[in-house]
C-alpha cells in the first residue's frame, strides 16, 4: 500500500509504459494517450497542452523549444522539448489531434492507465464533515488530464531541476506555493536523498581533510 496522498502523480517509469502502449488500432486512446503525454513533459495545463500550434514550436542554436502564452494568465513560457514530445509532435507533423472534452479524456487515461499495468494501491485522504477518511484504489482509476501538470512538475523537481526554473514553466509566484503542488512522496525524497554526497562513503575524503 502506497503511503497516503492528496493528488497522485505518475513517475517516469509509468509514463514510459504508457507511452510504450502499442495504440495504432485504437486512434481514439492513441491520442488521449499522446495529447497526456505532451502535457507530462511540459508541466502546462490542460487548456495549454490540448492547443499547442505549429505556431508554439521554434528552434534556436541551443535546440528545440515550445513556447505558449497560457490561458489563465497570459504568462509566456518556454519550455524545451523532451524526447518524447518531439517524438510525438513528429508523429502527426507537428499537428497535434483535436482534443476532446476534459471529461472524456478523463475516462480514457483511466483505460489507458490500466493497460499500462499502473496498478499500485493509493490511499486517498479526504476531508468530510469535519472528518479525515482514507480510500484505497488502484493509481490508474486516480488519473486525470490535470495529473499530466503534477506529473511534469515533480518529475522535473525530482531530476534536479531547480524550483525556480520549473517555476517559470508552472507560473507559481512563491516556492511556498509551488512546494505544496510537487506531490513528492516520502520515498521519493529518499530516493532523491541517496543521492546526495552526504549519503555517499566519503571516508577517503574525510581521512585526507583530517590528515
Amino acid at each position: 500500500l502506497h503511503e497516503e496522498v492528496d493528488k497522485i502523480y505518475l513517475n517516469e517509469s509509468e509514463l514510459v509504459r504508457m507511452y510504450n502502449l502499442q495504440l495504432a488500432n485504437n486512434k481514439r486512446l492513441e491520442r488521449v494517450r499522446d495529447l497526456f503525454l505532451i502535457g507530462c513533459y511540459t508541466a502546462l495545463r490542460f487548456s495549454d497542452y490540448v492547443n499547442i500550434q505549429t505556431d508554439n514550436l521554434y528552434t534556436n542554436d541551443s535546440g528545440d523549444f515550445l513556447k505558449i502564452n497560457t490561458q489563465k494568465n497570459s504568462h509566456t513560457v518556454v519550455i524545451p522539448k523532451h524526447w518524447i514530445v518531439r517524438e510525438i509532435l513528429g508523429k502527426y507533423n507537428n499537428v497535434l489531434p483535436e482534443n476532446i472534452s476534459n471529461q472524456k479524456m478523463n475516462d480514457y487515461l483511466k483505460e489507458i492507465g490500466e493497460m499500462a499495468e499502473i496498478k499500485e494501491l493509493v490511499g486517498i485522504s479526504k476531508l468530510k464533515g469535519g472528518l479525515r477518511t482514507t480510500v484505497t484504489l488502484p493509481k490508474y482509476k486516480l488519473i486525470s488530464t490535470h495529473t499530466a501538470r503534477r506529473s511534469g512538475a515533480t518529475n522535473m523537481f525530482l531530476a534536479g531541476i531547480p524550483a525556480i526554473s520549473i517555476m517559470k514553466i508552472t507560473g507559481h509566484r512563491t516556492e511556498r506555493a509551488f512546494m505544496r503542488y510537487i506531490q513528492m512522496t516520502n520515498e521519493d525524497n529518499a530516493n532523491k536523498l541517496q543521492e546526495h554526497p552526504f549519503f555517499k562513503d566519503n571516508r577517503q575524503a574525510a581521512l585526507k581533510v583530517v590528515s
